[in-house]
């Protein structure tokens, strides 16, 4: 019989070590470090300030939105790098297709923009209001 293992046996060796390899490295560490907690270690740090208030605030959403849009955008700008070190052996066809891939990009910000994810500041919605109707009672008693 062949001793060798399988794919699936390679990778479940693998695994097994790499289990392994985090939760020595948990334990070496455990044993190792100094532990001398005091008042100062155990605070919220931001940044060199005092805390201020709860850390329970609650942040706008644009926040994340336009963290979103900046990674989406960054990401795809990146990959114009490796175009433009190739650009000239590639030809016309090579322009065509990354002015395609810009148009799309940029169609992507204008939407981004007309729907008003850039806008840091919103106005408040104008939200109408249903006109009250009249009460049952009300109407029983002038039926």
């Amino acid at each position: 019989m062949d001793q060798t293992l399988t794919g699936f046996g390679t990778v479940f060796v693998f695994l097994l070590l790499g289990i392994f390899f985090v939760v020595a490295g948990f334990i070496t560490a455990r044993l190792l470090r100094p532990s001398r907690p005091n008042p100062e270690k155990n605070s919220t740090y931001e940044c060199g300030e005092p805390a201020v208030g709860s850390a329970w605030v609650k942040f706008n959403i644009r926040f994340y939105v336009i963290a979103l849009i900046f990674i989406i955008f960054d990401v795809e700008v990146v990959f114009l790098f490796p175009w433009a070190t190739v650009f000239k052996p590639l030809g016309t066809f090579a322009l065509v297709e990354v002015l395609i891939f810009a148009f799309i990009l940029i169609l992507g910000l204008v939407y981004a923009w007309v729907k008003g994810d850039l806008d840091w500041v919103r106005p408040t919605p104008n939200i109408p209001k249903m006109p009250e109707l009249p009460n049952r009672d009300s109407a029983r008693a002038n039926g």
